[in-house]
C-alpha cells in the first residue's frame, strides 16, 4: 500500500499547475495560458490513466530554438535598451541570422516575467518593421507600481527573456479602406507603427492615414524622428493632442499647427473626422477608458461601430 501511495505522489508531482489570474495577460490570446493548461492537464490525465510517463515527454514549457510560437515560451536575448521618455523604453531583441518575426500587422506577443516568485504575463506589440531582419523591437511603458515593470526595469544587454505569440492583429489590406483614422494614447502608438510603415513602403498603397497621438506633454511624445519622417509622405497626416500642455508657444514651430492642447473630446473628434478626406475606418489603441471614450465620441461624429477596430 505504501508503494501505491508513493506512486500517487509521483503522479501528483507531475500534474500541471493551474495558472493564476496574474499569468493571463487579458488580451484574448488564442491559445490563452488557460488553453495550454487544459491541453497539458488532459495529456497528464491520459498518461496517469495508462500509467505511462513517456506520454508526458512531449510537454515542453519553453523552447530555445528562437522560433516564436503561440504555445510555448521562447528565449530571446536583449541586444539594446534605449530610454525614450522618463518612463518609456525601447528594447531590441536578437533573432538568429537574418530571420524575422512571423507577425502580421499590429499583432502582439506575450512576455513572461517572474517577480517575487509570482509569474505574470503581459502583451506588447513589436514596433519594428515587418521585414526587419535579425531583430525585433518593443516599446514598453514602465509603471511605478507595476509588477511587470519592476522585472522589465532590471533588463540589460545580454539578458534572456521569454516571449510567445503572435496573437491578435488587424487584418490590414492595401487600399481596402480609403482612409484610416488612428487614435493612439501613449504606447497605444505601437500597433499603429507597423501599419503606417507598410503603407509608406508600398508605392501601390494609396490609403490616406490620419494619426492622432495623445500624450501628456510634448516631451513625452515617443519616436518623434520616426513620426516626423512618416508625416512627410503625401498620404500621412499626424496630429498630437497634449493633455497637460497649456499653450503651444513653447513648442517647435513645426509642431504648432498640428497640435492641440487639452484632451481629445467630442468636439475635437468631430473636427478631425470632418477633416478626413474620405469616410475613415478607425483603429483605436489605449487604456480601456481611452478606448471607451473614443468609441463614444466616434459614434457622436457619425462613425458606426462596424467601422472601428480596437486593439
Amino acid at each position: 500500500l505504501q508503494a501505491m501511495g508513493d506512486k500517487e505522489q509521483d503522479w501528483l508531482a507531475l500534474r500541471p499547475q493551474e495558472p493564476s489570474p496574474s499569468q493571463c495577460c487579458g488580451s484574448g490570446c488564442k491559445p490563452c495560458i488557460y488553453d495550454v493548461y487544459e491541453k497539458e492537464l488532459a495529456q497528464w490525465e491520459r498518461a496517469k490513466a495508462m500509467q505511462d510517463k513517456s506520454l508526458l515527454m512531449g510537454k515542453k514549457e519553453q523552447s530555445n530554438n528562437s522560433e516564436l510560437n503561440p504555445d510555448t515560451f521562447t528565449a530571446f536575448s536583449v541586444s539594446s535598451v534605449e530610454q525614450l521618455t522618463e518612463d518609456t523604453y525601447q528594447y531590441k531583441f536578437e533573432l538568429p541570422g537574418k530571420s524575422s518575426l512571423p507577425l502580421s500587422l499590429g499583432q502582439h506577443i506575450v512576455l513572461r516575467g517572474v517577480v517575487n516568485g509570482l509569474e505574470i504575463q503581459r502583451a506588447y506589440t513589436p514596433i519594428s518593421p515587418r521585414n526587419a531582419e535579425g531583430y525585433f523591437e518593443v516599446l514598453i511603458k514602465c509603471y511605478e507600481a507595476g509588477l511587470m515593470s519592476q522585472y522589465i526595469k532590471t533588463w540589460k544587454r545580454g539578458d534572456v527573456v521569454f516571449w510567445r505569440g503572435p496573437f491578435g492583429g488587424f487584418p490590414y489590406q492595401p487600399n481596402k479602406h480609403g482612409e484610416l483614422l488612428m487614435l493612439a494614447s501613449g504606447t497605444g502608438l505601437a500597433p499603429m507603427i507597423p501599419i503606417l510603415q507598410s503603407i509608406t513602403d508600398d508605392e501601390e498603397d494609396e490609403t490616406f492615414v490620419t494619426l492622432v497621438g495623445c500624450f501628456p506633454t510634448f516631451d513625452r511624445i515617443y519616436l518623434k524622428p520616426l513620426l516626423q519622417d512618416l508625416a512627410r509622405y503625401w498620404n500621412i497626416r499626424i496630429f498630437y493632442v497634449l493633455s497637460q500642455e497649456s499653450s503651444l508657444e513653447k513648442l517647435p514651430q513645426s509642431y504648432q499647427e498640428n497640435t492641440y492642447t487639452g484632451r481629445l473630446n467630442e468636439d475635437l473628434m468631430k473636427t478631425i473626422v470632418n477633416s478626413c478626406r474620405r469616410k475613415p475606418f478607425v483603429l483605436i489603441c489605449g487604456s480601456s477608458a481611452f478606448n471607451e471614450d473614443m468609441s463614444r465620441y466616434l459614434k457622436a461624429a457619425g462613425i458606426e461601430e462596424n467601422s472601428c477596430f480596437v486593439f
